[in-house]
């Protein structure tokens, strides 16, 4: 699947889930080659637009364009347009685009049911005349932020809908919180210009007007100045081109949103803070929609606004995954397959429940039914609450200890007053007339079980582990055991592992855990691997648990640090799969944060130029000539010996853990930092190599310390570089006179196994060495090759390392450190200008994204041909066969 596609689909979930009237029509402000253009275009079936560079291929006069204008101006005056057509004058002096304006002043086909224009070209008297009150719907995506005077363009924009029309936009906020995360203004691309009211930007004659974002509070302001009497905003999270989560105004999230949601940005790589962690802080302030990053805002003439309160969108999974969860506020949670491919999926979910029911698990009983229209949506209650009820019923009946939900259609609705009658719904799929399409369940008022334990966890430590516990025996209990536990750390094995069977998706309700959304099912599942599951989940995202009790805890309690590693690719590879993370790597590398630049982000704001440089840049200051010691023994002191312990010995670590002293980290002696005291100030350097460094600097400040660095473990400190060996040059060269000429680049990489050396290596070395001054060979190591490429190597790391290097073509060799042999750890180490591999990896995702990473560091990646005739698994294979 191309991640062109999913993108595509992401976007569209901005309006996936609105229910249009059927035989409606459309004006869409953008191009109709934009995603939610497109989903329109399969709403209304035909479409008639009109692009920019079709209306500018025809010539007109700048008179003719203010003319126009001033037309505009006139025939919009009871609409209060004169502002709009000054503004939109200006905008066409600014950007050249008065062409536009007469080439699009022949009237539309009305008879199509989507139309797509700019702003400027809806602005002529013949499409205003063709036009007006001619729309259901008019949506505008972002459109409204590039004019410098919206309010009185959306009172032209009214006048183009029908009497019971409705207008949709969205807007980001200016104080949204990805913009107090460090988030750059998108129009002026700077930071912090939205949050200062663009005090700052287009302050100069010369600057030319980009667009501006916009607070609730002045799109308030300007939508009841434009005429427009009812409307409501519904919150977008990520954002408007990444809407996973759709809150309505007067509606707060009721679950743990620190592990829901995955930020995205405009310019990621000036992020300073995990946005994630403080929505829940912003509900409980009362400061949650005022913050989102963007609003999608209903404005229906009619007054009946659409009776969802919440959206959930996973359109990134592709058609036979993707659904839509949507809670009305009737008190019904209903969710949608996005595509007829995904009706299955809904299908399985009753199944699902069906079956963990029979197996003594209490789920919130749900129905199949017809597609779930707004405009009669009580019926549908009322009706879906009997079948419930019947379903509720029978599962008592067969399983008495089990309390089913009862479902209640008022507690969790809002008054008369405060929900206008909804609008009606669109006609459904073809399918639905003899398919069910929609899996509906009640809204639940219940604590969700994650919240729950985490407040059981602040309260009562002892009860807290009672109920994981139970929560733990449910998951056995789920599904028959077909392998015991045998005590090795594997653990029993199911037969139907449950893989959403975690805290996050139940409510804690009469004294049990009653489970929903069990969409996902694998035969023959490892009972550990949804242990680890249900653990991961609950920390993720929240610091202050782990503080309460570290994870190990729990870990060690239910016996699975024997095989954490299985048990945490198991859910990734799940995890991955699922959210299409492979083919939208690059896609989310572009939008998303870098946790280690956050990290090195926050340290700049705390220090000065100088102090930074010689804390976080300059580690390396004194290290060669001093004796270096290592503050701290986990996984940041481990990275660092393996990527920089060949340049630099380390002379001692030490550590404030008293039941680490007298371990060994690589060879190295733990010992306590008391030894500090006996070496000689201007003897030792102090690198700190542990995430919460600031005790430690504060502990070496009282100890009189003053020669220390920190590392961070997100920063590219480049190894040594040994001297480059004329004799390699002038031996490839064939001469020292030709080893001058200047070649396409300095450092060049290659990284490989280099098993069985043959004729192909020697290649790549020698078309290597012919484009680059120095080459650098990374040789895996005989464990990296045990545990990435899952076989035995024939020749041993320390003769396969001496085979390359004693190649003419090859400068230096290296060992590739176990955990960090990837692309961009060796980049970060030794700075090469191109990493050179072979073609087989050409149009390999994973490959490409680590070309875009090298390109974006100024160095490049080129893929070699292999040769044909040879390769080590043709030799292994002949070995095998007792061919050689």
């Amino acid at each position: 699947m191309q991640s062109e596609y999913l993108i595509k689909e992401i976007q569209q979930g901005l309006l996936k889930w609105y229910d249009f009237k059927p035989n409606s029509t459309f004006l869409y402000l953008g191009e109709k080659d934009e995603p939610c253009a497109a989903l329109l275009s399969e709403l209304a079936g035909q479409t008639a637009c009109m692009s920019a560079a079709q209306a500018s291929a025809q010539t007109a006069t700048q008179t003719a364009a203010q003319t126009n204008a001033q037309t505009a101006t006139q025939t919009a005056a009871q609409a209060n347009a004169q502002t709009v057509a000054q503004t939109n004058a200006q905008t066409a002096a600014q950007t050249n685009v008065q062409t536009a304006v007469q080439a699009t002043a022949q009237p539309a086909d009305t008879s199509s049911r989507l139309t797509c224009a700019s702003p400027l070209q809806t602005l002529t008297p013949q499409w205003q005349q063709a036009h007006t009150a001619g729309f259901d719907y008019i949506i505008a995506i972002e459109t409204l932020e590039t004019l410098e005077s919206p309010a009185g363009y959306l009172s032209y924009l009214k006048s183009l809908l029908k009497p019971d029309g409705t207008l949709l936009l969205g807007m980001n906020n200016r104080f949204g919180l990805r913009y107090f995360c460090g988030d750059r203004d998108p129009y002026t691309e700077r930071n912090f210009d939205g949050i200062e009211g663009y005090r700052r930007a287009y302050a100069q004659k010369e600057d030319l007007f980009q667009g501006r974002c916009y607070s609730r509070a002045e799109l308030r302001s300007m939508l009841q100045s434009s005429g427009f009497e009812t409307f409501q905003f519904y919150s977008v999270l990520s954002d408007l081109k990444n809407p996973s989560f759709l809150y309505a105004e007067d509606y707060l999230p009721n679950e743990d949103l620190s592990n829901r949601i995955f930020p995205t940005y405009h310019y990621p790589d000036t992020v300073f803070l995990d946005e994630e962690s403080l929505y829940n802080s912003l509900a409980e302030n009362g400061m949650f929609h005022e913050m989102a990053n963007a609003y999608l805002i209903e404005c229906p003439l009619s007054g009946r606004l659409s009776d969802v309160s919440h959206v959930t969108s996973s359109m990134e999974r592709g058609p036979e995954r993707a659904l839509l969860t949507i809670i009305h506020r009737s008190g019904i949670v209903e969710k949608r397959a996005a595509h007829t491919e995904g009706i299955l999926r809904l299908e399985n979910l009753i199944e699902h429940g069906r079956d963990l029911s029979a197996h003594g698990i209490s789920v919130v009983e749900a129905k199949l039914g017809p597609y779930l229209p707004a405009h009669n949506i009580l019926d549908t209650i009322a009706n879906h609450e009997a079948n419930l009820s019947r379903c509720d019923t029978t599962a008592a009946a067969s399983h008495p200890n089990q309390v089913p939900p009862v479902l209640n259609t008022t507690a969790a609705a809002p008054t008369t007053a405060q929900v206008p009658p909804a609008h009606a719904a669109p006609t459904a799929p073809p399918e639905s007339e003899s398919r069910p399409i929609s899996y509906l369940m009640p809204y639940l008022t219940a604590e969700v079980g994650q919240l729950y334990l985490k407040r059981l966890l602040h309260e009562d430590q002892d009860m807290f582990l009672r109920k994981l516990d139970e929560f733990r025996d449910l998951i056995l209990q789920s599904s028959e055991i077909i392998e015991p536990d045998l005590g090795d750390g594997n653990g029993a094995v199911l037969r139907k592992g449950y893989i959403d069977m975690v805290p996050l998706n139940s409510f804690y309700i009469n004294d049990t855990f009653v489970f929903y959304d069990q969409e996902f099912c694998e035969e023959h599942y490892p009972a550990n691997a949804l242990i680890w599951r249900m653990i991961a989940t609950f920390y993720a995202g929240d610091l202050e648990v782990q503080k309460l009790m570290p994870m190990e805890t729990l870990l060690n309690r239910y016996d699975l640090k024997r095989k954490l590693s299985k048990w945490q690719k198991l859910e990734w590879d799940f995890l991955a799969d699922l959210r299409q993370e492979k083919t939208l790597r690059k896609y989310h590398e572009a939008c998303r944060r870098n946790y280690d630049a956050v990290n090195s982000n926050r340290q700049r704001l705390n220090y000065s130029a100088e102090k930074y440089q010689k804390l976080f840049i300059d580690i390396f200051r004194n290290a060669d000539t001093r004796k270096l010691i290592l503050f701290g023994s986990g996984n940041f002191t481990k990275r660092f010996l393996s990527l920089y312990g060949q340049d630099y010995p380390v002379y001692a670590i030490v550590d404030n853990s008293r039941e680490k002293w007298g371990q060994e980290v690589e060879g190295i002696s733990i010992q306590s930092p008391e030894i500090l005291r006996s070496l000689q100030s201007g003897e030792y350097k102090i690198l700190i190599c542990i995430k919460n460094y600031l005790s430690v600097m504060k502990q070496l400040d009282g100890m009189g310390v003053t020669e220390y660095s920190i590392y961070d473990p997100g920063k590219d400190y480049p190894r040594k570089r040994k001297p480059l060996v004329p004799q390699n040059a002038d031996a490839v060269s064939g001469s020292a006179d030709h080893s001058a000429v200047k070649k396409k680049y300095h450092t060049g990489y290659i990284a490989g196994v280099f098993d069985l050396f043959h004729v192909g290596h020697l290649n790549m070395f020698k078309r290597a060495k012919e484009q680059c001054d120095y080459l650098i060979v990374g040789v895996v190591t005989d464990e990296g090759v045990r545990k990435f490429k899952e076989v035995e190597p024939f020749v041993p790391y320390e003769e396969r390392a001496e085979m390359v290097r004693s190649c003419r073509y090859v400068d230096e060799v290296v060992e590739i450190p176990l955990n960090f042999g990837g692309t961009r750890d060796a980049w970060r180490l030794h700075h090469f200008d191109c990493q050179f591999s072979g073609s087989d990896y050409v149009d390999n995702p994973d490959w490409l994204a680590e070309k875009e990473f090298l390109e974006k560091h100024g160095a490049e990646m080129e893929f070699f041909p292999y040769t044909q005739s040879t390769s080590s698994s043709k030799i292994k294979d002949l070995i095998d066969k007792k061919l050689l």
